[in-house]
């Protein structure tokens, strides 16, 4: 049924949970899983954190390649076949042009990300996914003990 299965993660306790449902699919499915992560470098998007790179789009780029390596890590130890990819741009977008790019069956993300002022100025990530995209969406809530970075 599904042989594509694409997961974005930002980190987040919500994409983790999500990580873990989508591993699970896939190997369910027999299907590959692809890990995607947006480095968000738009004026609303993640700030440079103390410590990391001095150029922030550089930051961005290695804590998104961080989140990817760790999907892709997890999956493989799983059993399932898996591969990451970085994009850089607004992440609902970046998400829907990476679905069609590879033609996703199914999309599998957190309920909530990193959210922010990102999300209070232009909304849930999730939503405008499940609204503007022509895919099956999985939406994963990590639970309660689940708190926002």
């Amino acid at each position: 049924m599904f042989e594509r299965i694409l997961v974005p993660t930002d980190g987040s306790p919500h994409a983790t949970t999500a990580i873990e449902d989508a591993i699970e699919l896939a190997a369910d499915q027999d299907a590959t899983l692809h890990a995607l992560s947006v480095a968000d470098s738009g004026p609303l998007g993640d700030v440079r954190l103390p410590g990391e790179a001095a150029n922030p789009s550089e930051a961005l780029a290695e804590r998104a390649q961080g989140f990817v390596d760790d999907a892709v890590e997890r999956a493989e130890a799983a059993g399932v076949e898996a591969t990451g990819t970085i994009r850089n741009g607004p992440p609902s977008s970046e998400i829907l042009d990476y679905a069609r790019e590879i033609d996703a069956d199914v999309i599998v993300m957190g309920s909530r990300g990193r959210g922010g002022l990102h999300r209070m100025a232009v909304g849930s990530v999730a939503d405008h996914v499940i609204r503007f995209g022509e895919f099956r969406v999985l939406v994963v809530d990590a639970g309660e003990d689940a708190t926002d970075t």
